[in-house]
């Protein structure tokens, strides 16, 4: 497998927020309406990135204890920078071993991080460990066999010259038979699910290139090809997307969602 050496990695807290904290605040706001939890609960929220989701919980969930773990030292940098409307601890962690009391939390969550665990069953029994009985197990994932991965439209380019691309290791996790196999498997109980589709705008091709291409899971592909294959690609990708009236980039994306009580 010529992919298998280039692990998804995110080391750089500013490009990875410009991508993909703004995509995780557009699904996570219709994620939390659909939870619709009760105010001054503890929450973790596994797999925190740069705080986006989180700094969504504190602001929407008014929570007694909010707790974000992540495996980046960069990551959590970035999230113990930004400004929250309640309080929130930040610190590096594994989300298949967490340093957790169990039974410690009313609500866990993972946002758009299930598919990155090589084990996410047993990140499932880590999720449920932490929580107390009759707690909120969530989560959402980007539909990655369904296409609803908002980079889709730069691997269709991809797929279609027969080159190979990093995706997360687990991503056939994704599909919402998965998920739900995974939280019946774990014993949650009156589970739910739902596909939360968005769309956001770059306000012209040019931003889209430069906020996309310029993650590591596409630079580290684009850095192999050579500057005339980049351009064809880059150029096919603009003939495909949708554009609005004034030439506003529309970029579509789904995720699936699924929440269950442990």
């Amino acid at each position: 497998d010529p992919m298998s050496d280039k692990r998804i990695v995110f080391e750089d807290g500013n490009a990875y927020e410009r991508m993909m904290g703004v995509w995780s605040q557009i699904v996570g706001k219709e994620f939390i309406e659909w939870l619709n939890p009760t105010s001054g609960q503890s929450w973790i929220d596994i797999g925190c990135g740069t705080g986006a989701f989180t700094a969504q919980i504190a602001e929407l969930c008014s929570p007694s204890q909010l707790l974000g773990i992540d495996p980046s030292e960069h990551q959590i940098e970035f999230a113990r920078k930004r400004s929250m409307a309640h309080s929130a601890t930040f610190q590096t962690g594994d989300a298949t071993a967490l340093a957790c009391e169990s039974s410690s939390f009313d609500v866990a969550t993972m946002a758009l991080v299930l598919f990155f665990l090589p084990d996410p069953v047993l990140g499932m029994a880590e999720m449920k460990r932490v929580v107390k009985s009759e707690g909120t197990l969530a989560a959402y994932v980007w539909d990655i066999p369904g296409k609803g991965l908002p980079l889709d439209p730069i691997h269709a380019e991809f797929r279609k010259r027969g080159i190979d691309y990093p995706l997360p290791p687990s991503s056939d996790v994704s599909s919402m038979h998965q998920l739900q196999k995974i939280w019946t498997e774990a014993g949650m109980r009156s589970l739910e699910c739902k596909q939360i589709k968005v769309s956001r705008t770059f306000k012209n091709f040019d931003e889209f290139w430069d906020i996309n291409a310029s993650v590591q899971a596409i630079t580290t592909v684009l850095d192999e090809l050579s500057p005339q294959t980049v351009a064809e690609i880059r150029s096919n990708v603009e003939r495909e997307l949708d554009y609005d009236s004034n030439g506003s980039v529309v970029v579509h994306g789904h995720a699936n969602a699924i929440k269950g009580i442990a």
